[in-house]
């Protein structure tokens, strides 16, 4: 039986889950709840992406408030509150709006499960597939947050040399695509309550003519999935370039014990091997961030840029902040769906 899934809000995130969900047979989108009132440019949104491309099968706007393609029709509506939402036919609620959340709204909601697309600390679970997929209780965690691109990216990589190797400290720099909060040109400072922005000035200069230095809650991300991995382990920043998509992480790292390049190596070659889920993807090619560009793998390791002296660690990992990350949350939906029919 398919299970039926509605999704609140409908942005970068919220379309590429949609999109990667239509053709799968395992799920059917119900409704999209969305506070952008017109029906109109939300179907021309999702038909067109200068990013991904168009896309081939087409909705189009019926019955005023339904949009269909010749597989789907799907139910839209504009609530601001999340309360009102009709879920009395929905199995699962993917809240991709990014808005911070009333985690105690959300638990009396009358739905199975509520995935939230963003980090959250009192969700059930913050949910890494590779990193803590054990920890999930089918029965009492109702609340999954699927944590953010960076640590889905980051956290494979960091347990799998921490459980080899001990990690003792260490570095990261988020090299991270423009946002949609940020200037096109500049302009007056940023503010954003769902991502943690007071007053930043630097996300007011222009994001397509510069590289913006700025703090990231990657580490905090990962700390709420895995508790040792948090700031007073590894210290963190961020770089925003002027690409679309495409992230990378340059990585630091001091061990307890002292390895080879080698060995580090073939710890991701033999992790790639007897995976469970898409996740590590070793790269030895000549590739550039677009090579990239919808990959579901979402911890490639660059083994160009891979070197270890004693016991220093140098890892440059990229990642599809957009539709790689979206396809990790499909693979939560369908980890749930299993752990649910055991």
């Amino acid at each position: 039986m398919k299970s039926k899934i509605l999704i609140n809000g409908i942005g970068r995130i919220g379309k590429a889950v949609l999109k990667q969900l239509l053709d799968d047979e395992e799920f059917e989108i119900i409704s999209i709840n969305e506070i952008n009132p017109s029906v109109e440019n939300i179907v021309y949104s999702i038909n067109y992406d200068s990013t991904y491309g168009k896309l081939d099968d087409k909705f189009k706007v019926i019955e005023n408030n339904f949009i269909q393609n010749k597989k789907s029709k799907i139910k839209i509506t504009n609530f601001k509150d999340i309360s009102k939402l009709d879920l009395s036919n929905i199995d699962i609620l993917i809240d991709s709006s990014g808005q911070k959340v009333d985690i105690s709204e959300l638990k009396s909601l009358k739905v199975d499960k509520i995935i939230l697309t963003h980090p959250e600390k009192l969700a059930d679970i913050n949910l890494v597939l590779g990193v803590n997929e054990e920890k999930f209780d089918i029965k009492n965690h109702k609340i999954i947050s699927t944590s953010s691109c960076n640590a889905t990216a980051l956290l494979p990589a960091l347990k799998l040399i921490d459980d080899k190797k001990e990690i003792l400290c260490g570095d990261i720099v988020t090299i991270h695509p423009l946002l949609n909060h940020q200037r096109v040109l500049d302009g007056s400072f940023v503010q954003s309550a769902t991502r943690d922005v007071d007053l930043n000035f630097e996300f007011g200069r222009s994001s397509t003519q510069n590289i913006i230095p700025s703090q990231t809650t990657t580490i905090k991300a990962c700390s709420y999935v895995l508790e040792k991995f948090n700031s007073n382990l590894i210290s963190s920043n961020s770089l925003r370039v002027p690409t679309d998509t495409v992230g990378a992480i340059n990585v630091t790292l001091f061990t307890k014990e002292i390895s080879s390049k080698d060995e580090i190596s073939n710890l991701f070659l033999e992790f790639e091997k007897n995976q469970k889920f898409p996740i590590v993807l070793n790269n030895f090619e000549a590739l550039v961030s677009s090579d990239f560009k919808k990959e579901k793998f979402t911890t490639i390791v660059d083994h160009r840029f891979l070197d270890v002296k004693n016991n220093m660690i140098k890892l440059l990992l990229w990642y599809d902040n957009e539709w790689g990350y979206a396809s990790k949350v499909v693979e939560i939906l369908k980890y749930i769906k299993i752990k649910k029919a055991r």
